[in-house]
């Protein structure tokens, strides 16, 4: 893709958001025209993203994070992004939803200190970065542990462990939405004692296309009707070695 200026990446940002059925203001749209400048800016020295072209910005990451708007009800839930990376997709739900609540959690540091510039940056409320593992986070006794009404993650991790790192973080009656890949039976298939064991119980898959590309996501939305078992989350290599699956 070619490399566009400001002005052609704010448009282009409104009407995929629109296509979504996502509404930005000017003033959201500069926000985030001001966060793509120093995701572009600073991206390397923080390993932000491989993406460097603004239009693959606005829509690989923008207008991705964007596509979980309509179906996370409403803008006045407390929020958790688990393994946020450079704020995706905590930040531009913040921008799109102003009354959301976010907290963003990172394992490495430096990216948390991007996040936090960004936050000061453009001035917003409500959100904080946390440097922290989230399986340290969600441990019963911490401030974390099923605090939120929503968990909403973009990391690449399996469902069943995705599953165990998230849902210990999200109250009885709140929800997890997983951003996947197109092809995701297989991981539902694999995942499904995973979130019953954690007080889970699989929702919907949501088939989403991203505007003016050919890429197609899923959003896994699984509802928590239970509290998560004390013995979870478990340590990252138990996750990794011995997911709770079938």
């Amino acid at each position: 893709m070619l490399d566009i200026n400001t002005n052609e990446a704010r448009e282009l940002l409104f009407n995929a958001a629109g296509r979504l059925g996502v509404t930005l203001g000017g003033a959201q749209l500069e926000q985030f025209m001001m966060y793509m400048d120093m995701l572009l800016t600073w991206r390397e020295r923080f390993n932000l993203t491989a993406i460097s072209d603004p239009r693959e910005v606005v829509l690989k990451h923008f207008t991705d994070s964007l596509s979980v708007v309509p179906h996370i009800g409403g803008d006045t839930a407390n929020a958790v992004d688990v393994g946020t990376g450079a704020g995706f997709p905590g930040i531009p739900l913040k921008l799109a939803l102003p009354g959301l609540r976010v907290t963003l959690l990172d394992a490495v540091n430096k990216r948390v200190g991007f996040l936090n510039a960004v936050i000061e940056a453009l001035e917003l409320e409500d959100i904080r970065a946390v440097h922290t593992r989230a399986e340290d986070a969600a441990r019963v006794g911490g401030d974390h542990r099923e605090f939120y009404d929503l968990a909403v993650s973009r990391a690449v991790a399996s469902l069943p462990a995705l599953s165990e790192y998230a849902l210990p973080f999200v109250r009885p009656g709140g929800s997890f939405v997983a951003m996947k890949g197109p092809s995701v039976q297989d991981e539902l298939d694999s995942a499904g004692q995973a979130i019953q064991t954690l007080g889970g119980s699989y929702a919907s898959t949501i088939s989403v296309e991203i505007p003016y590309t050919d890429i197609i996501h899923s959003l896994v939305i699984i509802s928590k009707f239970s509290h998560t078992p004390p013995r979870f989350p478990r340590k990252a290599s138990q996750i990794a070695k011995r997911p709770i699956i079938r």
